[in-house]
């Protein structure tokens, strides 16, 4: 024969369980709102459009004039040998800007580069790319197109 049915509630919800259930709730809500605050950006650095895109990158209206403007990301790797382990830092990621080829001479005349940087560049079919302003902090790389990865 089945038993009865039982009278008693599965859970026994006294105030006091009812207040721990509603303060982890209220405090789930804070948390989360205060997550979701910190991880949007500002107006200031949301990129819209390739406008904005293009407007954040250093010197834009020479970035856009004589390259492209480009999000540039920079990681370390370091390689042990006993225990053999590779371990990758946090990249760090700044705005910057590619020069066409042809406008090299725009790096040039800011004494950016010199004709020996220019040669051995150009003998690896490369271009230059810089991060920072060009007048204070700029560093600027000669930078390889991986032609394989098209996006």
């Amino acid at each position: 024969m089945a038993s009865p049915p039982s009278s008693e509630p599965a859970f026994d919800l006294n105030p006091l369980t009812m207040a721990i259930v509603g303060g982890i709730f209220i405090l789930g809500i804070v948390l989360g709102i205060v997550f979701s605050n910190n991880s949007t950006l500002s107006t200031s650095e949301s990129v819209n459009s390739v406008i904005d895109f293009d407007n954040q990158a250093p010197n834009a209206d020479i970035c856009a004039k004589f390259g492209a403007s480009a999000l540039v990301s920079e990681t370390r790797t370091f390689m042990t040998l006993d225990p053999k382990m590779t371990l990758i830092s946090q990249p760090k990621v700044s705005w910057g800007c590619v020069i066409r080829h042809s406008n090299w001479a725009v790096l040039e005349q800011k004494g950016l580069l010199s004709s020996e940087d220019m040669k051995q560049c150009q003998n690896r079919l490369n271009t230059f790319g810089y991060t920072g302003d060009l007048n204070t902090d700029s560093e600027v790389n000669c930078l390889y197109q991986d032609k394989s990865r098209r996006f």
